[in-house]
């Protein structure tokens, strides 16, 4: 691995020279190395660029990592990655991605994440994105996700991009059986002209299925943000979308959450909130000693935490 790679590593990922677990970690469309477990079964895709990651069913306690990272301009990275998690097993997963180029050719990683969780399986799923380097190039990444739960599995979602990404465009599917759970928990900062898009859309399939889904996300400078969520409820169940966004500067957020009740017993409720950081917390932070940027910064990281 060359020493960016490492770097970046460091930033979206838990390692610190070596994993202790099952990793897999991807520099520039390439295999940089890779260990299996005897509960945590990492394979080749057959037939496309990706992995097949079984883990059994009953595993326990157990960190999977599969950070992705592009290390210079001109690379399209394209990865399809589907998890197989066996009936009662409980795994997280950590799964960031860095682009970095220092000239003016673009960085892009587009990450294809399936889900197929098994009965009463639990996953927590970390992901973290940033961009770095000087060049003029735009980097980029979009993530797609895609989640199948059945009977009463857990997916815990944790997603974060604060900085340093000029292109996005993160869409999350999930489809949800009897009892199954989805929550999901993004934080998004955007800045100069960055432009960044999230689309949402789960099917609450099963009877006492639910999701709740939380976005918080700030847009300063010339930087344009679109949320996008849809819950549909096709059984007894409860859904809640919640978007809270602060502008500053020019930045502009555009949301549209959407409910589709099909059943009668279908409890869903969205909130959207959008504003500019409040005057009185401003004056609050300075009278204690800080400067402006540095009260604006100390609110931005609050509210993004």
């Amino acid at each position: 691995m060359n020493s960016t790679t490492e770097k970046l590593l460091k930033m979206v990922s838990d390692w610190t020279g070596t994993f202790t677990d099952a990793f897999s970690i991807r520099e520039n469309g390439q295999c940089a190395g890779r260990r299996s477990t005897p509960n945590v079964r990492i394979e080749d895709k057959a037939g496309l660029p990706g992995l097949d990651i079984h883990v059994l069913p009953g595993t326990r306690g157990e960190r999977l990592s599969i950070p992705a990272c592009v290390t210079h301009g001109d690379v399209d990275d394209l990865v399809y990655n589907d998890f197989y998690v066996g009936e009662g097993a409980d795994i997280t997963i950590i799964a960031g991605c860095g682009v970095h180029t220092e000239n003016g050719e673009p960085a892009r990683h587009n990450g294809i994440h399936r889900f197929f969780l098994g009965k009463g399986a639990r996953v927590r799923y970390v992901e973290k994105h940033v961009g770095t380097g000087k060049g003029s190039g735009i980097r980029s990444i979009d993530p797609v996700t895609e989640a199948e739960l059945e009977e009463g599995a857990v997916l815990e979602m944790d997603t974060t991009q604060l900085g340093g990404v000029d292109r996005t465009l993160r869409n999350t599917k999930a489809k949800l059986g009897p009892g199954a759970r989805l929550y999901i928990r993004e934080r998004l900062l955007t800045e100069g002209d960055q432009q960044a898009r999230t689309d949402f859309e789960v099917e609450l399939n099963g009877d006492d299925s639910g999701v709740d889904l939380v976005s918080r996300s700030v847009a300063k400078g010339n930087s344009r943000q679109e949320y996008r969520s849809r819950i549909i409820g096709n059984a007894r169940c409860t859904g809640h979308s919640e978007c809270d966004a602060i502008i500053a500067d020019k930045g502009v957020v555009a949301a549209a959450p959407e409910l589709v009740a099909n059943h009668g017993d279908a409890a869903l409720i969205h909130e959207a909130a959008i504003g500019k950081i409040a005057g009185e917390q401003l004056l609050k932070l300075r009278t204690l000693g800080l400067t402006e940027e540095e009260a604006e910064a100390k609110i931005v990281s609050g509210f993004l935490k």
